[in-house]
């Protein structure tokens, strides 16, 4: 069965990024990095599992926090260096932040001299009542 994980185009660092895409909106929630094992279990257990590189270990989506991804398609992209999950983000959160996606940041040019990022999307839950330790 790991003849399709060969298919990959693995970092230095054994790992691919992976995108994690509302599989009904089409909407861009979080990007992360798979290991072999990650995108292993990913593919047999269908809850996206990633590589954390701050903690050096595998992470479950939605083990601390409940907001489990059941993936429902998973794609590598025509170079074979890129994992694109299609998802249901349980709960409706995806990202650390207490946000849907963690793409809550939009470059605003309202002119040459004023070009900064602006938040675009609201907390949904304060990440202090997700992650209780």
């Amino acid at each position: 069965m790991s003849d399709w994980l060969d298919a990959v185009k693995w970092d230095a660092h054994g790992l691919v990024p992976a995108i994690a895409q509302d599989a009904v909106s089409g909407e861009i929630l979080m990007v992360a990095w798979m290991s072999r094992e990650a995108l292993e279990e990913t593919a047999r257990t269908l809850r996206g599992v990633y590589w954390s590189r701050s903690r050096n270990k595998l992470w479950r989506k939605g083990e601390e926090s409940g907001h489990v991804q059941t993936v429902s398609e998973i794609r590598l992209d025509c170079d074979n260096d890129v994992v694109l999950l299609k998802i249901e983000q349980i709960g409706g959160i995806a990202c650390h932040t207490g946000r849907r996606s963690c793409f809550f940041r939009k470059l605003d040019r309202n002119n040459q001299d004023d070009v900064q990022w602006v938040t675009t999307s609201p907390v949904l839950k304060n990440p202090e009542d997700i992650y209780r330790k």
